[in-house]
């Protein structure tokens, strides 16, 4: 009988009731319901999913119990990097290959994926630049590779996550706007709010150079840096949204230009249809219909 209500809630989540959050957490709780679990408890695995054993100095990450959620919530970069992952319990060590990376986890290439639920330490390696944390594995594929969920970070090494993913975030911002099939010069009124270094807050006008499916370059006169997240209105339909300041381009003008990207997917914020994404100039649809000696 619970299943079938968290069923009808799942039914009505995409009308009205429930946020998309909303729904991914309703699925998450059918899911452990289905392997045996009370409401209560799939309610706790799900809303809880990490248990802080002490109150230390590591940051202790909510596990990504659905996936679905985590790549909304927190977007998945290209990041390619030395890796190896020890199982905790049975002190196997593999030597791997990171092939992306998000604020919760990362992707490891590799033969011997180990089972789901495993717990282990994964390390990441780049350069000069180490990484470590405490993960558990939430994906597996046997002869390809798992998934990992961070579960625990130590400070200075999420400061190293942090510059990772700016950088891989600029990296994946430039070679979308680079597809100028997948952008549209426009300029368009908003309103960007944030906070200064010093944690004071901030409001200005400005306005879009171009808009994308997910984000925007605008005209930004108060200082920002890679990584921070900002209020974005569009104040001719007063929608707002949430986004991440992922490049910076201080050359072209007197007053820099930003690149945000999105912190959620929203292809309607701008209230523009954009082409799809194998559109180039020389689809059929691009190709003027207009005859020479006709006039408007």
């Amino acid at each position: 009988m619970e299943q079938k209500g968290i069923v009808k809630g799942i039914a009505r989540a995409g009308r009205v009731f429930y946020s998309s959050r909303d729904l991914y957490r309703l699925k998450g709780i059918l899911l452990f319901m289905t392997r045996g679990l009370s409401l209560e408890e799939a309610q706790r695995r799900v809303d809880h999913p990490v248990e802080e054993k002490s109150a230390g100095p590591s940051v202790a990450l909510a596990g990504a119990a659905l996936s679905g959620a985590d790549r909304r919530t927190h977007p998945r970069y290209e990041f390619i990097a030395a890796g190896e992952v020890v199982a905790a319990e049975s002190g196997a060590r593999i030597e791997t290959r990171v092939r992306d990376v998000s604020q919760q986890g990362c992707y490891v290439d590799t033969s011997d994926a180990l089972p789901l639920g495993t717990v282990t330490g994964v390390r990441i390696t780049k350069g000069a630049q180490l990484f470590e944390a405490r993960a558990r594995v939430v994906y597996s594929r046997a002869g390809k590779g798992m998934g990992l969920v961070f579960t625990e970070i130590e400070p200075e090494r999420q400061r190293t996550l942090e510059t990772w993913i700016a950088e891989s975030r600029e990296t994946s911002w430039l070679a979308a706007n680079r597809r100028r099939s997948q952008r549209v010069l426009m300029t368009v009124p908003i309103r960007v709010s944030g906070q200064r270094g010093a944690g004071l807050a901030f409001e200005e006008e400005t306005h879009t150079r171009a808009i994308s499916a997910h984000g925007a370059l605008i005209l930004v006169s108060t200082e920002v840096h890679r990584g921070q997240r900002l209020t974005l209105s569009n104040v001719q339909t007063k929608a707002a949204l949430e986004c991440v300041v992922a490049h910076i381009d201080k050359k072209q003008s007197a007053q820099p230009q930003v690149g945000v990207e999105f912190a959620l997917p929203n292809p309607t914020f701008w209230h523009v249809v954009f082409p799809p994404k194998d559109w180039t100039p020389k689809h059929p649809h691009a190709k003027s219909r207009v005859r020479v000696g006709e006039s408007n």
